[in-house]
């Protein structure tokens, strides 16, 4: 088993923090730059239960991935379960642990265990540990940027499988409700 420990300090309530990254269609604000085609796999993305699918954008083999969060301890603790690459035969865990330092400072650590199935697997991640080291500090680094620094654009969201809000039935259209599209009677 792999074992990969990171962590960033961030000037916010750890509350706060803890409630947005519990939030899975917030991932993508703060963790797009490995992950790639980043999708909800259930309607609430938020807390227990909550689960994603994406594809990890790893430099050798891009293997699909479903995360979904087996434990929360607010505001102490999130657990989250990965299943990775062919079947998702290869487990993963991610365990983000949140610390008060002081009143409005507070350390995130983020540690990933990842144990692969088959020798296959465990020839692949030759070198995956030093990857994953720099991606999920890169990680914790922009959600620091999110809390500290002003931003300009709304941070990006997931949505379940590729709903496009812009793109959805609206003023009852979809429903036959429409005044203006209904057939005109005695015609």
């Amino acid at each position: 088993m792999r074992e990969v420990t990171v962590d960033t300090h961030i000037s916010a309530p750890r509350e706060e923090i803890f409630d947005f990254v519990t939030d899975l269609a917030a991932r993508p604000a703060y963790a797009d730059h490995f992950l790639d085609d980043y999708r909800l796999a259930r309607a609430n993305p938020v807390g227990l239960g909550a689960a994603a699918r994406f594809k990890l954008k790893a430099p050798m083999a891009k293997q699909y991935a479903e995360l979904r969060i087996a434990k929360v301890d607010r505001p102490r603790q999130i657990v989250e379960e990965l299943r990775v690459g062919r079947r998702g035969r290869n487990r993963s865990v991610a365990v983000y642990d949140f610390t008060q330092e002081s009143p409005g400072l507070t350390r995130v650590q983020l540690t990933t265990y990842s144990e692969p199935a088959t020798l296959v697997d465990r020839f692949r991640e030759i070198g995956a540990a030093g990857w994953m080291k720099r991606r999920t500090k890169k990680a914790l680094e922009r959600l620091r940027a999110i809390f500290e620094e002003p931003q300009e654009q709304p941070l990006k969201r997931a949505t379940i499988a590729g709903y496009e809000a812009a793109k959805a039935p609206r003023f009852g259209s979809h429903t036959g409700s429409d005044p203006a599209r209904a057939p005109r009677q005695g015609s």
